[in-house]
């Protein structure tokens, strides 16, 4: 597999984002929907990358500066289909490294706290994610999950 940045354009890409936001807002209420869309992720704060194997999209994730040491993962997304082949964790790992190229201190995500998000909230913790209070401008709530990684100086 390989990771390379996106510049959204792909239909691939299109599909496998309204996937990602049609199954966020089957788990939760729209208000407590935090996914972003193909145009907001196209901000100039964040970076988005795909992940590929065989000419076939594994996935996706974003990066997404809040501050210069503080970095929020986004659009974490692996098509139903493909999943269990490692992309996701494949793409996390790409994307800490990433945040501690660039000196970020602290990788902060949410993630839903229904049933449905249990793979990705052990996949965070896996690689050290320890639940937190909200951060940046999200608001408690009974829908969200909030993560947190400390990071290392690069060396």
């Amino acid at each position: 597999m390989h990771i390379k940045q996106d510049d959204l354009s792909g239909p691939e890409i299109a599909e496998l984002l309204e996937q990602h936001l049609q199954n966020m807002y089957q788990w939760s209420p729209p208000e407590c929907v935090f996914a972003l869309d193909l145009e907001a992720l196209k901000a100039p704060e964040i970076t988005f990358w795909t992940i590929w194997r065989d000419g076939q999209l594994m996935g996706c994730g974003a990066l997404k500066e809040l501050s210069p040491v503080h970095g929020e993962i986004k659009s974490m997304r692996t098509p139903s289909a493909r999943r269990g082949r490692g992309a996701g964790r494949q793409m996390l790992e790409h994307v800490v490294k990433v945040a501690t190229q660039r000196g970020y201190q602290l990788l902060s995500l949410e993630t839903g706290s229904q049933p449905g998000f249990e793979p990705a909230r052990k996949l965070y913790e896996s690689h050290g994610f320890e639940c937190c209070g909200p951060f940046g401008s999200y608001k408690e709530d009974p829908y969200s999950v909030f993560m947190q990684l400390r990071l290392s100086a690069p060396g």
